[in-house]
């Protein structure tokens, strides 16, 4: 017979590995041929579109769920990591993008590349900084194969 106390353990476990399997539901990592396309698809120029394949590469991997908290209180969010300092708000809509930050965490990346937009249109790729480590003068990923 299982204890009171081991129940509940149990149960606790169980319940956390619901909770991150479900938040893992929502995450997607994006890989280099369906994000050109997807950019394309977007009016994001094919002449640039290296470069942002270069850079969501530097800032997230491509993890649409991907967030990071910074020392100044703000954070980054998305594939894109778009700060909350500027661009976005929490928990409600706002910044210069005016989108919920959290907004920038699924999935569906249609408005992270609206706003990845206006801050490039804004600010230009020198915003991200691994763009401008990683990318700029850099060779950039060969994208010629994704339009097959």
């Amino acid at each position: 017979m299982i204890s009171r106390r081991a129940g509940i353990s149990r149960g606790c476990f169980l319940l956390s590995i619901l909770l991150i399997t479900g938040n893992l539901a929502n995450a997607k990592v994006f890989q280099k041929c369906p994000l050109a396309r997807l950019l394309d698809s977007q009016q994001i120029s094919r002449t640039l579109i290296s470069n942002w394949i270069c850079l969501v590469n530097a800032e997230s991997g491509g993890d649409t769920s991907k967030k990071v908290s910074h020392d100044n209180l703000s954070a980054s969010y998305g594939i894109f990591q778009i700060n909350s300092k500027e661009w976005c708000r929490v928990g409600r809509k706002g910044g210069k993008c005016n989108k919920n930050c959290e907004a920038f965490l699924t999935d569906d990346i249609s408005d992270d590349i609206d706003c990845a937009k206006l801050i490039y249109k804004d600010v230009g790729f020198s915003y991200w900084k691994g763009w401008v480590s990683k990318c700029k003068q850099k060779p950039l990923p060969d994208i010629s194969h994704c339009w097959n």
